[in-house]
């Protein structure tokens, strides 16, 4: 697999926008939290938090799956490796799960 291409991908979903409230905000306020997956979940019970999430995972799951064809991985092994870029970029005070399904913050 193309590790560039995992990297791409983790910056690309590292910045994208969604709604009115942003990724980047969600995660620093607590709201949206990383899994090992390579998706995130809300972690904050608002319709709101839960519409981004649903569209940043219904991003992640495209690129995943292009990724996925250009290098003839499965969409789960691209999908964790992007997990593991992103989570260890994430800033102080982010939220992500760790590989026992805890939720951590950074």
């Amino acid at each position: 697999m193309k590790l560039w291409s995992v990297v791409a991908v983790a910056g690309m979903l590292w910045a994208m926008p969604a709604l009115a409230l942003d990724l980047h905000t969600a995660r620093s306020t607590g709201q949206i939290g990383e899994k090992t997956d390579g998706y995130v979940s809300a972690i904050a019970k608002s319709e709101e938090v839960a519409a981004l999430a649903r569209e940043v995972n219904n991003k992640r799951r495209e690129e995943y799956a292009r990724i996925s064809k250009e290098n003839g991985q499965p969409v789960d092994v691209v999908a964790k490796l992007a997990a593991q870029q992103i989570i260890g970029s994430l800033p102080a005070g982010s939220s992500y799960q760790d590989e026992s399904g805890s939720w951590k913050k950074r």
